[in-house]
């Protein structure tokens, strides 16, 4: 038979541009060798002999290779194949001896994304952070600036009569709680642990609890703060962890199956800066597997506000565990989504920050061009106080920028320029009806063909339609923010969506992604993780081997255009408002600027009820359920960008309203 292995390792150096997928070749050398008898070999002499022969047969034939440019897209004169066949043994030498380094995920390839266009000058003076309230310890004050009339709620002497009192308080809140000794950090962690014990069976939003790890540092917090050593507003605050940070003596599982007990010697950047700022590691929560949606190995990471839903992901466990009121706060990531969709779903504030701002050095790698770590809190205010904690170099991470981030909570937000993307708030034109009778075509095939493509016409309708009408609901939300947000003063400058295929240029996270877990795919241990859909990373990180080089080089030249396109963008404004889930979300991944994603109202009991899909997930909406509103800065410029969004959130409240949970 045919060494799959050895022909995949031959294949990988076909092509014009050396990234061709070998499968269809495989197949065809496959059927070409299925015809022919090989004797059983016997003995090891003749076994090796077999095998040789084998490899030898492994061979491409100019017919294979059509097909193969077919699916390149690319035409390949006759006299061409003769040449391209005589390469190929010779790339793969060079290729099985990359395979055989086993490069691990962590190491980043030589090229480095920088998002900055020709000419931004950033700025790298660091001040003093300026909040909204005053916060004491003992005699000592650290001295804060900021609206008094948004100052936080909790003072000095409000001492809570039951510690499970403050579960949905604020990073702030809490802070000044620690600060002025009414609460000790122990009994702050013994609290948010014992509640993450309570309602993981329901929301399975916990992976490993870090429970020694947790009580040693709260109890070393506690003796500071008594001792006069504060560290800051962070200091004794109890955490999560979305699990694709590496934490030294835990396991750090990625959220897949295969990867249950690995273990990392180390503590990534973002965990040994919250440790230095006296934040205590409650948790390791969970992603989807390998960072796609919230569906992980031990089930599905459930939505606070509606538990017969997902809580949407990746950063499912860091969304759902702060919604419930289980942390104080979450260290989630983002490469296309996944903070702005978990907190869309989970009603909490995300704020995913610039391309190169947080060092990613400890965690997993997806995508080495996109991959941003970002936080999950109940308040603006929350992520401004987190993001100063773990942004600026860390001497490993060579896409992070030495640029300022200075909050001011007393800067004067009417002063900005505020965009809003026009198209994005008007509710699109319905489509055309989708075709629904038989093609000719169809009518040839055999009736049991037939009925299946029937009833999946009569399910793509049904969904399609039922979207429509949660669109039309949630278009009052899109307006109210607008005429919120213009009752306020802010005068909003209409803005176009710049015209380019960003859908396209997704090409660029795919690529990325099969060659972080191209070992995965090699070796068939894809087979391990849970979902194996044709949507899921199995099949995906398979069919991302079509992608030539030349396209994602291709892909890569029109995301610098989209860079240039939104830098003009953002020589006009300061901050642009839109609705989350629009193509902005696409284009600002990949353009680098940083979002913060906030609770914008909530579903009423007439809200369009949620259906049961076929592969047993709720659909997202229904009564009661939250929705976002997402406000987009410009790179290194989340200081303003978090102004405005404050403004916003202590206008309206929303982050104030929390999940009724049982038990």
């Amino acid at each position: 038979m045919l060494d799959r292995r050895h022909f995949i390792s031959v294949c990988s150096g076909f092509g014009l541009t050396g990234t061709l997928f070998p499968g269809t070749l495989w197949a065809l050398a496959e059927q070409k060798e299925a015809g022919q008898k090989t004797p059983e070999p016997k003995g090891p002499a003749q076994k090796d002999a077999v095998q040789k022969s084998a490899e030898q047969k492994a061979v491409i034939t100019r017919e294979m290779i059509d097909h193969a440019a077919a699916i390149a897209d690319v035409h390949i004169l006759d006299e061409y194949k003769d040449m391209m066949l005589d390469s190929l043994n010779g790339y793969a030498k060079g290729y099985e001896a990359i395979y055989a380094l086993h490069i691990p995920n962590q190491v980043a390839p030589a090229l480095i994304f920088d998002p900055v266009p020709p000419g931004m000058k950033l700025n790298t003076r660091r001040q003093p952070m300026q909040y909204s309230g005053m916060l004491t310890v003992d005699a000592r004050k650290v001295p804060v600036s900021g609206d008094k009339a948004h100052a936080p709620a909790v003072h000095a002497n409000a001492t809570p009569k039951n510690i499970e009192d403050v579960a949905f308080y604020s990073v702030l809140d809490l802070a000044m709680l620690l600060m002025t000794r009414k609460i000790s950090s122990t009994a702050l962690s013994e609290m948010y642990l014992e509640r993450l014990k309570r309602y993981d069976p329901t929301l399975k939003f916990v992976i490993t609890l870090t429970e020694d790890r947790a009580l040693a540092k709260a109890k070393e917090a506690d003796r500071e703060i008594v001792a006069g050593k504060y560290r800051g507003p962070l200091h004794g605050l109890p955490w999560g962890a979305k699990d694709l940070l590496a934490v030294k003596g835990y396991r750090t599982t990625w959220g897949a199956g295969g990867f249950e007990d690995q273990t990392i010697d180390e503590d990534a950047t973002v965990v040994q800066r919250l440790d230095a700022a006296g934040a205590v590691l409650v948790a390791k929560l969970t992603l989807g597997a390998l960072a796609q949606g919230d569906k992980w190995f031990g089930g599905m990471t459930r939505n606070p506000w509606n538990t017969a839903q997902g809580s949407s992901g990746s950063s499912a466990g860091s969304s759902s565990a702060t919604s419930a009121g289980c942390v104080a706060f979450a260290i989630g990531s983002e490469t296309l989504g996944s903070i702005s969709s978990p907190s869309t779903r989970c009603g909490v504030t995300g704020l995913r920050p610039t391309f190169g701002r947080v060092p990613r050095t400890g965690a997993m790698a997806l995508s080495w061009t996109m991959d941003k770590l970002g936080v999950l809190c109940r308040a603006v205010e929350d992520c401004a106080i987190v993001l100063s904690a773990i942004y600026g170099p860390d001497g490993h991470d060579r896409t992070v920028r030495d640029a300022a981030f200075n909050w001011d909570a007393g800067l004067d937000w009417r002063t900005l320029r505020v965009g809003y993307l026009k198209k994005d708030f008007e509710l699109p034109p319905k489509p055309p009806e989708a075709q629904t009778s038989q093609s000719e075509d169809e009518k040839k095939l055999a009736p049991e063909e037939q009925e299946k493509r029937r009833k999946q016409r009569e399910q793509d309708k049904a969904e399609n339609d039922r979207a429509r009408l949660r669109l039309e609901y949630d278009q009052r939300f899109n307006d109210a923010a607008l005429a919120k947000l213009r009752s306020m003063g802010v005068n909003l400058i209409a803005l176009e969506l710049p015209d380019l295929p960003y859908t396209a240029m997704r090409a660029i996270l795919l690529a990325e992604a099969a060659a972080a877990f191209d070992d995965l795919t090699r070796s068939g241990r894809d087979k391990l993780l849970t979902q194996q859909s044709k949507d899921d990373w199995p099949n995906t990180f398979r069919a991302a081997r079509f992608i030539p080089a030349v396209e994602y080089i291709q892909a890569n030249r029109a995301r610098m255009m989209a860079i240039e396109a939104w830098a003009k963008l953002f020589d006009q404004v300061d901050v642009i408002v839109a609705p989350t889930g629009t193509t902005q979300l696409v284009a600002t991944n990949l353009t680098g600027h940083p979002a913060v994603i906030l609770p914008n109202g909530f579903r009423g009991e007439d809200a369009p009820v949620p259906h049961v899909r076929e592969n047993g997930d709720l659909e997202p909406g229904g009564p009661g359920t939250p929705v976002s509103l997402t406000f987009l800065g410009g790179l290194y410029d989340e200081a303003k960008l978090l102004i405005l969004a404050k403004a916003y959130q202590d206008a309206t409240d929303f982050h104030l309203q929390h999940p009724k949970l049982g038990g």
